[in-house]
């Protein structure tokens, strides 16, 4: 439940600070910020991070 407030505030300001600014980088901010925990969540897990890797892109099929 922490996560995603944390992803809401983070769009919510980049967004603010993008139509203020006229500066369209600060729309990649969510991005940037959704892959910095997939890689935090994947590095959680008690395997090594290629090994992780692999599984999971083996899951699909």
């Amino acid at each position: 439940m922490f996560i995603p407030i944390i992803l809401a505030i983070v769009t919510i300001f980049s967004v603010v600070f993008a139509l203020k600014k006229k500066q369209p980088i600060f729309f990649a901010l969510p991005v940037v910020a959704i892959l910095g925990i997939v890689v935090v969540k994947i590095a959680m897990v008690p395997m090594p991070f290629w090994e992780t890797i692999q599984f999971i892109f083996d899951l699909r099929g």
